[in-house]
């Protein structure tokens, strides 16, 4: 695998999720092959879930703060740091490969920073509180004053492990070729430190999805969709989408992103499943024709996911709820105008 190639497409994951705030989880590169996105993924995913303690220690190498300009080379450091501190990738091949992605004028800072960190990071790691420091205060508190001290620090410090993942299988009773995994109580299929999920059993038949095992939950609350037609809204990335073509329905998909329904259709496509899909905002859609079920699953907080997805701390950091939840009101006013009558909603 080309170190310097996955390096560099962390750098640019990073840059996309900090400095354009885009979800990681929709950035799709499809210039390198799939272990080094895997590889690039998981350095970048690393860099940001310990982004407090790295910064601490940053600030501490630096004599003085990095101009706007240096962005980039802040976060070159800070993927570097993240390698030999906590992955297990040795120092040498992390500073080096570091020194080699830097601009020219920035080689040097990039050199001492790190080799510096190599001597001293270790040790000042172990005295750092990894839990307080990688939760924005506000998130903190909230959740202390919520669940108590103890409960909070016990949720902050299980952000800090890697999330498994977790499938969904298309034919539980005739799966086909499937990851080696545990199959938890809800059914998915959950497997431990994957690596290229292209790569994975299963993937090129199309028997499976990746879903967290949470969010397979809300599309099974409709009950049996075989024939029926099915409304999705919010429907992207496709998952839901995806469960409930799979149990037979005829499933009108909705979603206002253009660019994460055009990742939904192609996620359908490789399963060999089918969905209308309608580009439009869900809280002014008004459908020609009722629907016997309709599922919303609907924008939120998203803090119970950042195990998974540790770009929600930089991403949504100033979010205020009360706009949050204006927006779930507006949502769930238009997804009620689209049950026929003695139909169901379901809204998660």
């Amino acid at each position: 695998m080309n170190g310097g190639a996955a390096r560099a497409l962390a750098l640019d994951l990073l840059a996309s999720v900090l400095l354009e705030g885009r979800p990681l989880a929709d950035i799709s590169p499809d210039r390198a092959g799939p272990e080094i996105r895997a590889f690039a993924r998981r350095l970048a995913v690393t860099t940001l879930r310990r982004s407090g303690q790295i910064e601490t220690l940053l600030a501490r190498f630096l004599a003085r703060p990095m101009p706007k300009r240096a962005e980039r080379t802040r976060l070159l450091l800070m993927l570097g740091m993240a390698q030999f501190l906590f992955e297990d990738v040795p120092a040498h091949a992390a500073v080096d490969t570091a020194v080699g992605l830097a601009e020219p004028r920035m080689k040097g800072l990039v050199n001492a920073v790190l080799r510096r960190c190599v001597r001293e990071g270790p040790a000042l790691v172990e005295a750092q509180d990894a839990a307080r420091l990688n939760t924005p205060p506000r998130l903190m508190a909230g959740w202390e004053a919520a669940y108590g001290e103890a409960a909070a620090r016990a949720v902050a410090e299980a952000h800090l492990g890697e999330a498994p993942l977790d499938l969904t299988i298309r034919q539980p009773d005739a799966p086909g070729p499937l990851p080696e995994g545990e199959t938890v109580p809800t059914g998915s299929l959950r497997i431990q430190r994957p690596g290229a999920v292209s790569r994975m059993p299963g993937y090129e038949e199309g028997g499976w999805w990746v879903q967290d095992m949470a969010a397979a939950l809300p599309a099974r609350m409709l009950g049996p969709v075989a024939g029926e037609r099915v409304l999705d809204l919010c429907a992207a990335p496709g998952g839901k989408t995806a469960q409930l073509a799979a149990a037979g329905a005829r499933v009108t998909a909705l979603d206002r992103a253009p660019e994460r329904l055009d990742a939904a259709r192609a996620n359908l496509a490789r399963l060999g499943l089918e969905a209308e899909w309608v580009e439009a905002d869900a809280a002014e859609w008004h459908p020609e024709r009722l629907f016997p079920a309709v599922l919303l699953d609907a924008p939120c907080s998203a803090t119970g996911t950042i195990r998974r997805h540790p770009d929600i701390l930089h991403r949504r950091a100033g979010r205020r709820l009360d706009r949050l939840t204006a927006l779930q009101d507006r949502l769930l006013a238009g997804a009620a105008r689209a049950p026929a009558p003695g139909g169901r909603l379901v809204y998660a």
